[in-house]
């Protein structure tokens, strides 16, 4: 469970991503959000490979200032390439949703999206 300012905090980015998504956010609608930002790419239907490889380049994007991932090159589609430095822990839905969310903040609060 996330400190009290965390989960006002995180509660603020969820009515964020609520308005921009017009759904409530779950944590693969979040991955998702992530993703489509950093892509530059304008929101539009997805094929399921896109909506994967948009998540994982939220996952390693959120995940690289804690050092799990680093970025090796973009190429020259604006695509970033990451290298795997940590694995992951394992954990249940419930599990991962909390560990990420911290790191999620921060992303949002560094790149303004709350």
């Amino acid at each position: 469970m996330l400190p009290e300012d965390e989960q006002q905090r995180w509660n603020k980015f969820e009515l964020k991503v609520k308005e921009r998504l017009g759904t409530a956010p779950d944590l693969d609608n979040v991955l998702m959000f992530i993703g489509v930002y950093e892509s530059g790419r304008p929101p539009k239907n997805f094929t399921e490979k896109e909506r994967m490889e948009l998540k994982q380049m939220a996952l390693c994007t959120i995940l690289a200032p804690a050092r799990y991932f680093e970025l090796m090159w973009v190429d020259d589609t604006g695509w970033p390439h990451f290298r795997n430095l940590e694995r992951v822990p394992e954990m249940n839905p419930s599990e991962r949703e909390e560990f990420l969310k911290p790191y999620i903040l921060r992303y949002a609060e560094k790149n303004k999206l709350m």
